[in-house]
């Protein structure tokens, strides 16, 4: 990736901060991070997070941040329409945080050919656990901001990951990573943070995926 500029499928949370530190490592040049929101525009499709929250990081990255408004029936067509949009500004490439479900790396790649520009998946197929002591490593903080209740108890929510939460959440029998939708993060700090981001705990709620599989506990960060 070297020169070539990317744009990042930004959850907000720890695997899409440290796919894009890697591709920032490897030489690419980053060009913004795009995510969808619901379609009132107030919270971020995959964790939940405030739109606020998500430029925060943007602005403690130095990129900018480029969303759309989706329901899930038309989440497909307005996440190509932000690649389309990154492809016109001369990225090459869009990044993404999967590890291992092929499934979501097939829709990756369908998307971005559909856009124009190549998959890289930085993380894919490395040990999940080793990916989350990684992490913890290089210096990144990120609190919990959803768990799935048949999986992890809600008393996790607000908590920052840290080597004695991720042994807790492995003896409860859940993934360290969350690769499997067992926990959900929003990253506070990190390697490429120019500064920390501030946050406090609001509101807890409980939704349904949407799916309608099972219910995700949710914990309401806002801006300190």
């Amino acid at each position: 990736m070297r020169d070539e500029r990317f744009v990042t499928s930004w959850s907000g949370g720890k695997d899409s901060a440290l796919a894009f530190h890697r591709a920032k490592r490897a030489g690419g040049v980053p060009q913004a991070i795009v995510n969808v929101l619901d379609e009132s525009g107030g919270r971020s499709r995959s964790h939940g997070l405030r739109p606020e929250v998500l430029a925060a990081q943007a602005a403690a990255l130095g990129v900018p941040l480029h969303t759309a408004r989706a329901s899930w029936a038309s989440y497909e067509a307005e996440f190509t329409a932000l690649l389309r949009g990154a492809a016109t500004d001369g990225a090459a490439a869009a990044v993404f945080g999967d590890i291992d479900l092929a499934a979501h790396r097939k829709w990756e790649e369908k998307v971005c050919a559909a856009a124009g520009l190549r998959a890289e998946l930085p993380l894919w197929l490395e040990p999940r656990r080793a990916l989350v002591d990684e992490l913890l490593g290089l210096g990144f903080r990120a609190r919990i901001v959803a768990v799935k209740e048949d999986a992890l108890p809600a008393a996790l929510l607000g908590r920052t990951l840290d080597a004695a939460l991720v042994a807790e959440i492995e003896r409860l029998g859940a993934d360290a990573c969350g690769e499997n939708g067992e926990y959900h993060t929003v990253l506070v700090d990190g390697p490429d943070f120019a500064w920390p981001i501030h946050l406090i705990a609001g509101p807890a709620g409980v939704h349904h995926t949407g799916e309608g599989m099972f219910r995700v506990a949710t914990l309401d960060l806002v801006l300190a």
